[in-house]
């Protein structure tokens, strides 16, 4: 993904598209799939001989002092109403559960954490943009209706673009009202949705797709003992505007992993007390990292729903691009440039559901910003 693409409509009424880089030396963001690099992981995973998938378990209750823990298990062929419930004792435990982590719930009554929880003011949808009817032989590029290279959203392989709104709830409110307004709101302060999303398919899909909150949540410390640790949006679920949500999960069990692999060197008995420094240190140096990308997604929302199109923004971005232009010449000439994959504005693996045009409706029938994440409408 080589940047953003704005969108809006000129006085004349003309509709018009720019892009923004993100990067003045054409370095790019990389994106996969989310569904499928799970599907690929959870069939390297059913290959290997000591691992086991368990479906249909439910974590109801733990004890990370005497490593017991239970759960509900649903039999789907069962006619009973009430699920059985299984004890099972466990050597390490590891909570990558989500933001409604029942690990961490129950990790709770085990450690003073520090917890932090907020709700921003934004609900999500999501739409769909249908690919063009290419025929026989034309390019599979000729399938997107808008570039398929710039962060409006992320191209589906069919050509179709996954789309989502963002949209405080107040304005929620008044089209599931009547959602009969949406073509009409679309019109009026995103010109051209309703030229690639029929006003039907706006209206049906935004009817039919749950409309959900977004949360944010800190804690730490991230684990108790030898007995568990919690990682990914477990430990520091955030809001989807930095597209770094599963990056920053991945990068925990590579941080765990390394501090892990460090203390376990030289044979031992009983590996539970390294296991308890490591994830002392785990939690002790992981936390800052977690709580600084979460707080940078928060801010890209500020800067996706309004500041790329204000003189500032546009003042500091040439600044930006000015001054590492002439660091990397500078660099270059003097013979210490950093290799691919180091220093700053590297790229950065990006697999996200996050959407198309990222669309914000500031204060709907309020201030007229509302837009495609700025005013007049733009992609992330």
């Amino acid at each position: 993904m080589r940047g953003r693409m704005i969108h809006g409509r000129r006085p004349d009424g003309e509709l018009y598209e720019a892009a923004q880089d993100y990067d003045v030396h054409g370095r790019t963001i990389f994106a996969v799939d989310r569904a499928g690099l799970n599907k690929r992981l959870l069939d390297i995973l059913e290959e290997m001989p000591n691992v086991k998938f368990f479906f249909n378990h439910k974590l109801t209750g733990a004890d990370f002092k005497r490593r017991k823990a239970w759960f509900e298990f649903r039999d789907q062929a069962s006619t009973s109403d009430r699920p059985a419930e299984i004890e099972i004792d466990f050597d390490f435990m590891i909570g990558a559960d989500g933001a409604h982590s029942a690990v961490r719930y129950h990790l709770m009554k085990f450690t003073r954490m520090n917890y932090n929880q907020e709700y921003i003011d934004t609900l999500w949808c999501e739409f769909q943009i249908k690919p063009n009817n290419a025929s026989n032989g034309e390019a599979a590029g000729s399938r997107f209706r808008i570039s398929p290279n710039h962060l409006h959203i992320w191209p589906g392989k069919d050509g179709s673009f996954t789309c989502t709104l963002f949209m405080p709830g107040s304005g929620f409110a008044i089209l599931e009202a009547d959602p009969s307004l949406l073509p009409n709101f679309f019109d009026s302060f995103f010109p051209g949705v309703t030229s690639l999303i029929p006003p039907e398919d706006l209206i049906s899909s935004f009817q039919a797709n749950p409309h959900l909150p977004l949360i944010s949540i800190k804690c730490h410390p991230y684990h108790f003992s030898s007995s568990v640790v919690i990682i990914g949006d477990a430990a520091h679920a955030m809001v989807p505007f930095y597209g770094q949500g599963m990056n920053a999960g991945l990068e925990d069990v590579r941080v765990l992993f390394s501090i892990m692999d460090k203390h376990a060197k030289g044979e031992v008995n009983d590996p539970a007390p390294r296991r308890a420094l490591a994830l002392e240190e785990y939690s002790a140096i992981r936390a800052a990292d977690a709580h600084a990308i979460n707080d940078l997604a928060l801010q890209n929302y500020v800067e996706m729903r309004a500041s790329v199109l204000s003189p500032l923004y546009r003042v500091r971005k040439f600044l930006e691009e000015f001054l590492s232009f002439w660091k990397r010449k500078i660099l270059r000439d003097s013979g210490k440039e950093p290799a691919p994959g180091q220093g700053l504005n590297a790229g950065a693996l990006s697999s996200t559901r996050q959407p198309a045009f990222a669309w914000d409706f500031g204060h709907y029938l309020g201030a007229p910003t509302l837009n495609w994440n700025s005013k007049p409408f733009r992609s992330p």
